[in-house]
């Protein structure tokens, strides 16, 4: 299988942490140039960078606010004047935790808007090019919440099971082009975002007393199934998702 990805270049949003920086490492080693993402330019988005570098591939970082309407459709647009795109993975998210009663529509639309509608801007952008070249890789990263959701994040679970279905869609219409359209869903990862949860010891024991393997993830636990999606050993695989979640998706 050809796991190799010289020549390629990738975008890969929300990456100078977590699992989008996972996922921008594990490309970069297989060799592909990458465009890394952020909201802003900081400390943290220059380190980053630096050891997307390090790793030997040339690399650049691009700002930009999914959270504003256009704002997916402008961060590709700077993207591609670093290269053209051939991987665009869909990694940046914004989650609101809320009951169901008390989500606000400014917190209903934030969530659409970064989760979906930046999505399909993107999309939009950046895949005519795949599409001329024959050639590309849409890896949408969606959540175990597309088949456990938590009743404090509704429109969260919602927006991710809307994003896969886009990816759905579009596997349909690219195919025939040699581009696919998948979806990686990761569940209880180790990152900042889960810090807080996390850190409180009975919660986080019945959280990871729920998963079938008895532990929670780390960011390159997901990095190698991306890797495998966005390569030529992917070719005949679209339009599916795979859950990394140490099996919590089965729980009932």
């Amino acid at each position: 299988m050809n796991f190799s990805l010289m020549q390629k270049t990738a975008l890969i949003t929300g990456s100078t942490r977590g699992i989008g920086k996972a996922i921008a490492m594990q490309l970069a080693r297989a060799g592909a140039r990458v465009v890394l993402h952020a909201s802003a330019e900081s400390d943290r988005a220059r380190r980053a960078l630096a050891e997307v570098r390090a790793a030997g591939t040339e690399s650049w970082f691009v700002a930009g606010d999914l959270s504003v309407p256009g704002g997916g459709r402008a961060v590709a647009t700077d993207a591609l004047q670093c290269a053209p795109v051939d991987i665009l993975v869909l990694n940046a998210s914004m989650q609101c935790r809320a009951a169901w009663q008390e989500v606000s529509a400014d917190e209903g639309s934030l969530q659409m808007q970064t989760n979906f509608h930046a999505s399909l801007e993107m999309i939009q952008v950046i895949a005519p090019g795949m599409l001329a070249r024959k050639w590309g890789r849409i890896l949408a990263i969606g959540s175990v919440q597309e088949a456990k959701p938590h009743p404090q994040m509704a429109v969260y679970a919602a927006s991710k099971a809307a994003q896969t279905s886009l990816m759905k869609n579009f596997a349909l219409q690219f195919a025939p082009h040699g581009v696919t359209c998948n979806t990686l869903s990761p569940g209880v990862i180790r990152t900042d975002r889960n810090e807080e949860a996390l850190a409180d010891a009975g919660y986080s024991e019945k959280i990871r007393a729920a998963i079938p393997s008895g532990f929670f993830g780390i960011p390159d636990d997901c990095a190698g199934a991306a890797l495998l999606l966005c390569s030529d050993a992917s070719r005949y695989i679209t339009g599916q998702t795979l859950f990394a979640d140490g099996g919590l998706g089965l729980r009932t």
